[in-house]
């Protein structure tokens, strides 16, 4: 391509360097990503040597010690995503399901803009919120009625302050609602009408249109929002640090204190002073650099052959 444009005698000049220009941008993009991670890689190599492949595993993480491990994150990281997603896809597809089908035309733009509007508040007031508001109300409501109704499973057994992994995968569940129920609009919105048409031409339900017609076809591309939603809810930081109660132990109750992998970097990597407890925070961000990474990629493939499915 690059030998077309600059044989050609019709390009001019300035798209000479249009085209220069956007090839540096696209660059761009691969040397920033291949930096990012060999930096992260170079950071961490002093505890990738220490404690190699078993930093995934151990429960450990003592400064004082300097001995580390990451499981303890790990869990609670997976913990609090899974509930989120768990407790926002639901709602999330009928919130699709309404805003296409159901909601009157004029109402639809409407709602549409409030929904990419909760996409774009920023973290630190969802966190806000939820430490206000949100903590006391699982504190002094949900824990007495899971105590009273649930009083012999372990997961809602202890003390609640209102701090816990339940509270930050709430919050959660909030912040990632707006991408998976963006991604399943469009999903639906994919779909021919003309299958709407036929299937309430044979008889179907409304509801039986929407399973045959719309959930049906469009089931992969809702799984890839959900996965997309759960990449955004594993790097998730400051909203769940002010709510999780930031304790580096596994806890059976959902009431109970955590801490994920994204909040131990936010709050340890200023007070880190030996090169050893960097080296280990480092260590945890290049995990969740992966994992982050890997989850999305599997998430687009999904969407994209969701939507060529959908458009044959």
């Amino acid at each position: 391509m690059l030998q077309l444009v600059s044989n050609n005698p019709e390009f001019h000049i300035s798209d000479k360097r249009f085209y220069r220009l956007a090839q540096g941008v696209g660059w761009s993009v691969v040397i920033l990503f291949g930096a990012l991670t060999l930096s992260l890689i170079f950071s961490s190599q002093e505890s990738i040597v220490k404690f190699g492949i078993g930093f995934l595993w151990d429960t450990s993480w003592d400064p004082i010690e300097e001995y580390y491990g990451v499981l303890t994150f790990a869990y609670g990281t997976l913990i609090t995503s899974i509930l989120a997603l768990a407790m926002s896809a639901p709602p999330c597809i009928a919130l699709a399901l309404f805003t296409t089908e159901i909601c009157h035309q004029k109402f639809r733009g409407l709602l549409a803009f409030l929904i990419e509007m909760l996409a774009a508040i920023p973290s630190i007031i969802y966190g806000t919120w939820a430490l206000f508001i949100l903590a006391p109300l699982v504190r002094e409501v949900i824990f007495p009625i899971c105590n009273q109704w649930l009083p012999a499973w372990s997961i809602v057994q202890g003390p609640s302050f209102g701090l816990g992994i339940l509270t930050s995968s709430l919050i959660l569940a909030i912040m990632v609602s707006p991408i998976i129920a963006t991604i399943c609009i469009e999903v639906f919105k994919a779909v021919p009408v003309n299958q709407r048409y036929a299937a309430l031409a044979l008889g179907a339900t409304r509801w039986e249109m929407f399973k045959i017609a719309l959930l049906k076809p469009g089931a992969k591309g809702i799984l890839g929002g959900m996965i997309l939603g759960l990449g955004r809810a594993l790097g998730e930081t400051m909203a769940v640090a002010m709510v999780i109660g930031n304790s580096p132990e596994i806890s059976a109750s959902l009431f109970g204190p955590g801490a994920t992998m994204a909040s131990v970097i936010a709050n340890e990597y200023a007070e880190a002073v030996d090169d050893l407890h960097l080296s280990s925070l480092n260590y945890v961000a290049l995990i969740l650099f992966l994992i982050t990474f890997l989850v999305n990629v599997l998430a687009k493939k999904i969407v994209n052959r969701a939507s060529g499915m959908a458009k044959q």
